[in-house]
């Protein structure tokens, strides 16, 4: 047989994934028909007089009349989910934009050649330092969906050093999700979940920080694996594909050897552009609104900077809000899935079955089990410290009645809504870094899944030994 016709006979009985736009209809489809199956019901909700926050009221579920979506109802569900999703996705636009400008002018790729240069053999150690000081901002402010700006300059940096897309955004990515998961003083997870569940702020922080050395540290390994395969061979790369357009883009490009007075200008106002942000969200509590109209300032001034006509900042902005278009879309049409259980009131349903199957397994299964239900229940609500106020009254109550204390049932939660916020297509999050970094959805998915494997397991141990020594 010759090559010709095995390469045929091969392409006949591959798989190929589909488009992501189709594979978010087919999850619309799969949340549409839960809305006909899972009987609807919710709970009764309280204000909490100390901190503003709607929460459920534990033991009050009932059943209430069906109210399924209709398949013709699922455009109107998109148009309501991209609408819910505005404010991310004129905040990618913007981000998009803005660094076309930044990145136009060389500053940066002159500003990294720099870098590499003298980093020489060592360049693979930058990627464990970057992970921690990613992480301690995860875990201090919470910092996940605030550093997507960083990402385009992560992958210029890995890039430079022979490595691909996925590396850089990964960077970045799992640096802040190491430090948010784990939790040290995050306030949107462990900060709401102690305070629903009775527990001093921020205490037990001991066994927090152990979980995030470790998240790191098995991060980082995982990452520089994959980034020393890709140095080794471009081909294997996930995103091979992008990098060569990439590649073919840049090569028309005449990009300085040296740094010159105005990259130093330009170099400097990105720098005090992110010290700005970082004093903002802190102690100002800076959301996408302001931080886009930070960035935007940031890309204004950079081409200004360089030189740049009105004409041409304003071209470069365009051409980089284009190149965000597919990703910004995916966040609104992924919103739409979270809607659609919504309207079929059955997110409550899904919440007081799951609750109810804890309480028939075995006392040993139980802890894994609120570890797993918490990763569940994550598909359907992304936000965490929404999740807290939903599952924390209920989850609480739950592991007392088995043994479990209230400290292992907080940890239970936050290690199970973090990991799943690594692949779940309805975290907003990840699909605006997906967006920003120009990566495809499914090669993500094949880049994270046996790092998410893995780092489940982990979880589920240190789950299993907070409740062994009652944490």
């Amino acid at each position: 047989m010759t090559e010709e016709k095995q390469k045929k006979k091969l392409s006949k009985y591959s798989f190929k994934v589909p488009h992501v736009f189709a594979l978010m209809f087919f999850i619309i489809l799969i949340a549409v028909a839960l809305t006909y199956i899972v009987p609807a019901g919710e709970f009764d909700r309280v204000e909490d007089p100390n901190t503003g926050r709607t929460l459920v009221v534990e033991g009050t579920y009932e059943k209430v009349a069906q109210n399924p979506v209709g398949i013709i109802d699922i455009p109107g569900l998109i148009i309501t989910g991209i609408k819910e999703a505005s404010d991310i996705i004129l905040f990618l636009f913007v981000v998009g934009g803005s660094f076309r400008i930044i990145t136009s002018t060389g500053a940066f790729d002159a500003g990294i050649r720099a870098v590499t240069s003298k980093l020489g053999n060592k360049d693979i150690l930058i990627i464990p330092l970057l992970l921690l000081i990613f992480a301690i901002c995860g875990a201090t402010v919470g910092m996940t969906i605030e550093a997507v700006g960083l990402v385009p300059l992560l992958i210029a940096f890995a890039r430079s050093m022979k490595y691909d897309a996925i590396t850089g955004m990964a960077i970045v990515f799992m640096g802040c999700f190491c430090g948010f998961i784990a939790g040290l003083m995050n306030p949107f997870t462990v900060g709401v979940a102690q305070q629903i569940a009775g527990l001093p702020t921020f205490s037990g922080m001991w066994l927090r920080a152990i979980i995030m050395v470790v998240l790191i540290i098995v991060s980082s390994l995982y990452i520089i694996r994959y980034a020393k395969k890709v140095k080794a061979d471009p081909t294997k790369s996930l995103v091979y594909d992008l990098e060569q357009k990439q590649r073919e883009n840049t090569e028309t490009i005449n990009t300085p050897s040296k740094l010159q007075v105005k990259h130093y200008l330009i170099i400097l106002t990105f720098m005090a552009g992110i010290g700005l942000l970082i004093w903002g969200v802190i102690t100002k509590h800076w959301y996408l609104e302001q931080m886009a109209a930070l960035f935007l300032a940031m890309g204004i001034i950079a081409g200004i900077f360089a030189g740049f006509s009105s004409t041409r900042i304003a071209e470069e902005f365009v051409e980089g809000a284009k190149s965000v278009t597919l990703g910004a879309l995916i966040v609104g049409i992924a919103m739409a899935i979270t809607v659609a259980l919504k309207e079929g009131q059955i997110i409550d349903s899904l919440i007081n079955g799951m609750a109810g199957i804890i309480m028939i397994l075995p006392d040993f299964l139980k802890v894994i089990s609120i570890y797993l239900f918490q990763g569940v229940i994550n598909f359907f609500i992304s936000s965490g410290s929404g999740q807290a106020s939903v599952t924390m009254p209920i989850m609480v109550p739950l592991g007392e009645l088995v043994g479990i204390t209230r400290q292992t049932t907080v940890l239970s939660f936050h290690l199970g809504d973090g990991f799943t916020n690594l692949i779940y297509p309805t975290g907003s999050t990840l699909m605006a870094y997906l967006a920003t970094a120009g990566i495809g959805y499914d090669k993500w998915v094949r880049f994270i899944w046996p790092l998410v494997a893995i780092l489940l397991v982990i979880g589920a141990v240190f789950v299993v030994f907070a409740h062994i020594i009652q944490y």
